[in-house]
């Protein structure tokens, strides 16, 4: 396989929220089922369902058998979901899910904004171990196979710099010796600024990102308001870089999703996506999708990543393939303190997860050098 890594990112903010548009008439149960089972036929129509169900909402009761109806005729599609759940939220409390006017969520991204920029100056040095399941699958069958476990201490200064040390790989432990500044000896993907950059480049003014306000959701027992975002290329910059026999790289756009905490004004979800990557690239899609929660270092608090999940699309002759790796960030502490391997890192290292992908891509490759 070879060794991919993805986000070295620069980029920032422009506003734009479209109005909001309502429909009187909610949708009732006999349209909504009608439609879960057209889109069961064709797919393509999953957008138009999620439309409707956000913008007219719905005049019945979600039940148990709805959920379960909703989730196998959908094959568990997500945005659906989430969309039929605040659409029951808004109909048995309308008050509690009101959707805002353009001019709060407008001004709910500006103090996001204004928070996000100031924490950045903020953010403390500090120490985090990252616990990592790398899979694979055949692009497009969802068939994830794994790969290794890795366990990785990143070292964070408040001048942006990260460094990453290889603790070890499926149990195996480096010596001191052999943690290099990063987790390269691993081969496969990885991927780095996830605690501050993404958000720095989310919210500066010169990345002239463009906003549009979804929906109201309700993430980990928050209110949030949901926004799509896009940021050009020649703003964005984000960093892919291929390794195979030859290194590669590019610079792509950026657009996707973030979940903004109503009360907090700050980021509590971002999923992100690769633009305008050339056609040419090995690396065809690349997405992150990263949850941002509250955590005490030296008994003050920050807003930082919990988890994420990173996935590339690539080209491996004749195949395609997607990676995918799923991170936890765990014991943040202040910065020169030693991380360590805890008894429950153990018993993740030895969850063996599902069997290698067969007939998948050839082993990992150790690349010549690297770039971030």
């Amino acid at each position: 396989m070879k060794k991919i890594l993805i986000f070295a990112l620069l980029s920032s903010l422009s506003l734009s929220v479209l109005a909001q548009r309502a429909d009187p008439i909610p949708m009732t149960q006999e349209e909504y089922v009608r439609f879960l089972y057209e889109v069961e036929q064709t797919p393509s129509k999953m957008d138009k369902l999620v439309e409707s169900v956000r913008l007219r909402g719905i005049g019945f009761k979600l039940t148990r058998g709805l959920r379960t109806l909703t989730k196998s005729k959908t094959r568990n599609n997500d945005e659906l979901f989430r969309t039929i759940e605040e659409a029951e939220r808004r109909r048995e409390n309308p008050a509690a899910a009101k959707r805002p006017s353009t001019a709060e969520a407008l001004s709910l991204v500006e103090r996001t904004r204004t928070n996000t920029l100031e924490a950045v100056d903020e953010m403390p040095d500090f120490v985090v171990k990252q616990r990592i399941r790398r899979s694979v699958s055949v692009a497009g069958t969802n068939n994830f196979r794994g790969l290794d476990r890795l366990i990785v201490a990143v070292s964070y200064r408040a001048d942006g710099r990260e460094e990453y040390r290889l603790l070890s790989k499926n149990g195996v432990q480096n010596d001191e010796a052999r943690q290099k500044s990063n987790y390269s000896e691993a081969g496969g993907t990885s991927s780095t600024g996830e605690f501050v950059t993404v958000l720095s480049t989310l919210f500066k003014p010169e990345s002239m990102t463009k906003f549009e306000f979804v929906d109201t959701d309700l993430l980990r027992g928050r209110n949030t308001l949901v926004f799509d975002f896009w940021i050009a290329k020649e703003k964005a910059r984000q960093q892919i870089t291929s390794y195979g026999y030859i290194a590669d790289s590019t610079i792509s756009g950026m657009s996707g999703r973030v979940w903004i905490d109503r009360e907090k004004a700050r980021v509590l979800r971002l999923d992100s996506k690769a633009t305008e990557i050339p056609v040419d690239f090995p690396v065809t899609a690349a997405s992150r999708l990263i949850d941002y929660d509250w955590v005490s270092i030296s008994e003050e608090s920050y807003l930082l990543p919990m988890a994420s999940d990173v996935r590339l699309t690539f080209r491996e002759s004749p195949r395609m393939y997607e990676s995918k790796n799923s991170i936890e960030f765990k014991d943040y502490q202040k910065y020169g303190t030693e991380v360590e391997i805890l008894d429950d890192d153990t018993e993740f290292i030895e969850d063996p997860g599902p069997p290698a992908l067969k007939g998948g891509p050839p082993p990992l490759k150790k690349p010549a050098n690297q770039k971030n």
